[in-house]
């Protein structure tokens, strides 16, 4: 058991120094910056501006459908790479599971297109 545990030392080393690290820097910015607050910067509008309409408004579903396509793309080719070094190894249940998966990206893809997410104004 001493062992094992001997082997998560480094782990538990680098985590403490990083921890360190951080917290040194997070108080050395907070002494060494120039802390001088006045109204506007304490104002919920940092900018200038006043507030010209209400922030809860609803989004156009335009920018969700962005978002799925992005995520379609990115996990089907970090989840693909991975698979096809280890096909040999999962066998047909790894198989069937990727194209699983792949169906329910596709489907999400058929669903974007379907919305007219893909046609750019």
């Amino acid at each position: 058991m001493d062992a094992m545990l001997r082997e998560y030392l480094p782990i538990l080393i680098f985590l403490g120094l990083a921890i360190g690290i951080a917290s040194v820097m997070v108080a050395a910015s907070y002494f060494a910056a120039a802390q001088r607050p006045d109204s506007e910067k304490l104002s919920a509008y940092e900018c200038g501006f006043e507030p010209f309409s209400d922030a809860r408004h609803k989004f156009d579903v335009r920018f969700y459908l962005v978002a799925i396509l992005f995520i379609i793309f990115d996990l089907e080719v970090a989840f693909l790479f991975p698979w096809a070094v280890t096909l040999g190894h999962t066998g047909l249940f790894g198989f069937w599971s990727m194209v699983a998966f792949l169906g329910v990206l596709t489907i999400g893809f058929i669903y974007e297109w379907k919305k007219g997410a893909l046609e750019w104004e």
